[in-house]
């Protein structure tokens, strides 16, 4: 079986001498694994595109076996040039990956995850300040493309719009939100502010390219980062441990 896809570069390492695998987030494949033989010297059919946060034109097929993907040639698309010179917006990028490669994209809703992340990529090479929360409402958005979306417009219980300026509860194991006068009693539910809430509700609904105009005050933001840390904590069982996304379950 053989594919040929669009792909971005997510991780690179090396296995042997010359070769190399790769894992890639392929619009119609989702996040796959490849290797690349001879991809650390092959200029005539990797070009030198096989680095992280490339988007190329790749053809790959499975070994006799099926057991593995063989990455056959590559064109590089696209590269960024102010992400890469710059630590900061190369951290913002790597805690996004890590959290692709943790959560898993499968083809279903590849295409999704796959234009987000490079929407995401694409705001930290271009914009001018590289917002500080990209990662958070990151995480938030793939986590809503994958099925987990949470309601964040109405009370869960009766209805009412959240737009008061008293701002409203999380529930976190239910995955919606509820108005000051239908505060749950127990369970984990936690207080976020108008400002909070009107934020990640933005953040469903505009591009990543957007992310930059949302202001947020300090106390904001750090609701906005428990928030989602639960959720992301609850629900898709992944927590952020020493550097890495680790599985809780």
């Amino acid at each position: 079986m053989e594919w040929t896809d669009t792909a971005l570069v997510l991780h690179v390492g090396r296995f042997r001498e010359a070769d190399l695998w790769v894992r890639l987030l392929a619009p119609g494949q989702g996040l796959v694994t490849a290797f690349a033989f001879g991809g650390s010297k092959s200029r005539r059919r990797f070009t030198g595109c096989l680095d992280v946060f490339n988007l190329i034109r790749t053809r790959a097929s499975f070994s006799r076996n099926g057991l593995f993907l063989n990455l056959q040639e590559a064109t590089l698309l696209e590269g960024p040039e102010r992400l890469r010179a710059d630590w900061r917006r190369q951290g913002i990028a790597a805690n996004c990956i890590r959290f692709v490669e943790a959560l898993g994209v499968p083809p279903d809703g590849a295409a999704a995850g796959f234009a987000l992340t490079r929407d995401v990529l694409g705001l930290l090479e271009n914009a001018v300040v590289a917002p500080a929360l990209t990662p958070l409402f990151f995480r938030f958005l793939l986590a809503s493309d994958q099925d987990y979306a949470p309601d964040l417009t109405v009370c869960s219980l009766c209805g009412r719009p959240l737009d008061e300026p008293e701002g409203a509860y999380f529930l976190v194991a239910e995955g919606v939100a509820r108005c000051p006068d239908c505060r749950p009693r127990g369970g984990m539910a936690l207080a976020v502010r108008h400002e909070a809430l009107d934020v990640l509700r933005k953040v469903q609904e505009y591009s990543p390219g957007l992310w930059g105009d949302f202001a947020l005050s300090s106390e904001s933001g750090r609701q906005v980062g428990r928030l989602v840390d639960a959720f992301v904590r609850y629900h898709l069982g992944l927590e952020w441990i020493n550097g890495r996304f680790r599985g809780n379950r």
